[in-house]
Formats: structure tokens, C-alpha cells, sequence
């Protein structure tokens, strides 16, 4: 046993300071980004926002409305073979730039992979996901897929440590997912005692990815659009949204109506809501480690994803940062103790 006494951070333990600035207006700011990978040499150019490859959030219908605005999305990895060649047969052009294809790291999940390949193969992007991407057997999968998909980008998580970064990267992973139990809905912490605070996650395995030509997704824990733009200030090359963009019209989720006002399901995918559905319950030697909430009803994802393009181009501004691409370098966090006055946060 041993005990790290440097301070870890989350979003809520900091603030971005102001700098002097030339922008006179946040519509001078652009947020696309581009991107070459590591391994595969794929060039990528958009909004590095993800919405998450959870059944709630990573749907088709949601893939359809985040690529129209050149934002990415994990689908979820509970769509069938031929769900997946129904959605391709009637897809616009170009929505292979937008969506990954995720699995998890079974033989049945790699045969299933193989089979929408197959059919698909314009498809660029795999996300290899777990819960807990510190096993030898996950390291082994990403191995075996980059081998198997030479020119495909990879996506594999979850970490929170610069050395597991290094490891998958040199494993044949171009993007590192990164968070453990920052979620809304995940209570991996509550239930294991494990977890890392997400703002240093993001710093140190940014750190590390960046070294060896990598790049990291910041998996969780944005709650509002600030929360987005202290990941990419912290060095996140790509954010990956849950919660923020539960609720809608294109999400997941049975909808609801309670006293007259309607609302979706939202739940993690370790939760008993989710393995009840998927896998016939929870397994007798595992917990679960996710809740299920209702989210008020949000109608069309537009109206949030303005919200949070315009809070960001808000945060450049404020830094001087004309490009997302610079915000990391105009960034200075500060220690607080309080992020906003919440005296009429209750009505």
C-alpha cells in the first residue's frame, strides 16, 4: 500500500482566468479541428465532440444530427448486423468521417465486427470499450485489432493513467478514451473506491499521449458546457458527452410521461437497467455499478448543441483563443472554492 499525496482535480476544483484578448466577437472562433492518427495515418477534420457509446445516447438517429454539424458519435454497441446494414444502405454521404463502430472484447464481439466490416467497409472508426482498460486481455484485443484493421482508427478505454495511455498507444490504439467513474449515471466510485479526478486524468494522459503522437478522448463528468471547454483547456483532443446529451428526441431511452411532463430513461451500461436488457440481468459475481434517472424531455439535440458551441467559442474569447486548437496554450486554470452563485438555483 502506498499513498499519492499530490492533489488530483476535477472540474468543479477550478476556473479558467481571463487574458487580454484581440477577438471582438465569439463568431471569430472556430472550433473544427484536425486531426492525422497515429497508426492508421487517417486524417480527420470536425467539432471533436463525441456524444458516448452508451444505448441512451450513441444512437443512430443521434449520429445523424451531430454529423450534420461535423460533430462525432460512439454508437453503441447493441445495434445487430443488420440494424448496421440497413443504417449504412441509407445514410448520407460521408457519415463514415462521424460515427465508430463499438465492441467490446469478446470472440463474439470480434466476429461481430468482422461482419459489419464486411458489409461496411467505408467505415473508418472502431471504439474498443470496457469498463476497465488495465487488463492484459484488453491490451491483448487492441493488439490483435490493429493487426486484424491495419488502416481502421482505433478508440480504446477507459484509462486514467499516463502509463496505460503509453501501453494502448504502442499497442496499436491511435485515441485513448480517459475517465473511470466520472459519469452521471456510473457508480463505479461508490462501489469500488476507484476512480481518478477527471481534470488531472485529462492532464497527465494528454501528457502521454501526446509524446508518442496520440491523441485522448475526456470521457465524463461535463455536466455544463464550462466542464467541456476546462477539457479541451486541459488537453483533451476530443470530449465525450453522456449525459448532456441525454433526453432528446434522437437519444435513447423510453420516453416517459409523470404528472403531465414527459421525460427519457437515461442509465449506465453497467447498470441493472442496462445488463437486464443486453445480457439477461446481473451476473451473480459482479455488482452493478450504474443508476437509471429520468431526464426532463429536451425535444431536438439543436438546441443543446448550440448551447454548448457557443459557451465554448465564449471560453476562447475570453483567453484569446481564436481556434480550439489554441485553447490549451491560452489556458491558465485557477484553484477555487465555489463556481457560481446558485442563491435563485431553486425556484
Amino acid at each position: 500500500m502506498r499513498i499519492e499525496y499530490d492533489i488530483k482535480l476535477g472540474f468543479k476544483d477550478v476556473m479558467i482566468r481571463p487574458k487580454r484578448s484581440t477577438l471582438k466577437s465569439r463568431s471569430q472562433v472556430s472550433l473544427q479541428r484536425e486531426f492525422q492518427f497515429l497508426h492508421s495515418k487517417t486524417k480527420w477534420q470536425g467539432i471533436p465532440i463525441m456524444a458516448a457509446n452508451m444505448d441512451t445516447v450513441g444512437t443512430f438517429e443521434m449520429a445523424l444530427a451531430l454529423s450534420q454539424k461535423g460533430l462525432f458519435t460512439a454508437i453503441h454497441k447493441h445495434y445487430s448486423v443488420t440494424d448496421w446494414n440497413v443504417f449504412s444502405s441509407n445514410a448520407p454521404e460521408g457519415i463514415e468521417n462521424y460515427i465508430a463502430i463499438s465492441t467490446g472484447t469478446g470472440a463474439q464481439d470480434a466476429e461481430k465486427l468482422a461482419e459489419i466490416f464486411s458489409f461496411n467497409p467505408h467505415f473508418k472508426f472502431i471504439c474498443i470499450d470496457v469498463a476497465n482498460g488495465y487488463s492484459e486481455h484488453f491490451v491483448d484485443f487492441v493488439k490483435h485489432t490493429r493487426t486484424q484493421y491495419p488502416d481502421k482508427v482505433i478508440i480504446a478505454g477507459n484509462v486514467v493513467t499516463g502509463e496505460m495511455v503509453e501501453e494502448l498507444l504502442l499497442a496499436g490504439a491511435d485515441i485513448i478514451k480517459v475517465g473511470i467513474g466520472p459519469g452521471s449515471v456510473c457508480t463505479t466510485r461508490v462501489k469500488t473506491g476507484v476512480g481518478y479526478p477527471q481534470l488531472s486524468a485529462i492532464i497527465e494522459c494528454a501528457d502521454a499521449a501526446h509524446g508518442l503522437g496520440g491523441h485522448i478522448i475526456s470521457d465524463g463528468g461535463c455536466t455544463i458546457p464550462g466542464d467541456v471547454a476546462k477539457a479541451f483547456g486541459a488537453g483533451a483532443d476530443f470530449v465525450m458527452l453522456g449525459g448532456m446529451l441525454a433526453g432528446h428526441e434522437e437519444s435513447g431511452g423510453e420516453l416517459i410521461e409523470d404528472n403531465g411532463k414527459h421525460y427519457k430513461q437515461f442509465y449506465g451500461m453497467s447498470s441493472n437497467t442496462a445488463m437486464d436488457k443486453h445480457v439477461g440481468g446481473v451476473a451473480e459475481y459482479r455488482a452493478s455499478e450504474g443508476k437509471t434517472v429520468k431526464v426532463p424531455y429536451k425535444g431536438k439535440v439543436d438546441h443543446t448543441l448550440l448551447d454548448i458551441l457557443g459557451g465554448i467559442r465564449s471560453t476562447c474569447t475570453y483567453v484569446g483563443a481564436s481556434r480550439l486548437k489554441e485553447l490549451t496554450k491560452r489556458t491558465t486554470f485557477i484553484r477555487v472554492a465555489e463556481q457560481e452563485n446558485q442563491v435563485y438555483s431553486k425556484e
